[in-house]
């Protein structure tokens, strides 16, 4: 079992950038694939960018390479997703999951954990 708790979202400006932090709980956290996932308005929850487990192979969703970049901390029990270079259509609410596969899949049906959410507003 393993709770997540998103965090760093808000209001940023067009070409800005922002870094979301996801904290989890228990003991285990170091064996779980991360992945991050977000929701605009009236759409459907999309895959974004996930981190297997040790030795964290990380993949993108082709709109955001080069631009977001997911890395874990598992000393902390954190993943983090940088986002920069921001564009209004990364307006959405972000989504942490965690995989007990360890292996890093871009679909959400393979996260059997996830955060509330955190909204991330970009201003042109």
């Amino acid at each position: 079992q393993v709770q997540l708790v998103e965090s760093g979202g808000g209001v940023a400006q067009s070409g800005g950038s922002l870094r979301l932090s996801c904290a989890a709980s228990g003991r285990t956290f170091s064996t779980y694939a991360m992945g991050w996932f977000h929701q605009a308005p009236g759409k459907g929850r999309e895959f974004v960018a996930g981190i297997s487990r040790s030795p964290g192979r990380t993949i993108y969703a082709d709109s955001v390479k080069g631009r977001f970049t997911i890395s874990r901390d598992n000393a902390k029990s954190t993943v983090y997703l940088q986002i920069n270079s921001l564009k209004p259509e990364d307006t959405a609410v972000y989504y942490c999951a965690a995989s007990a596969t360890g292996m890093v899949i871009p679909t959400k049906e393979q996260y059997g954990y996830w955060g509330q959410g955190t909204q991330v507003t970009v201003s042109s």
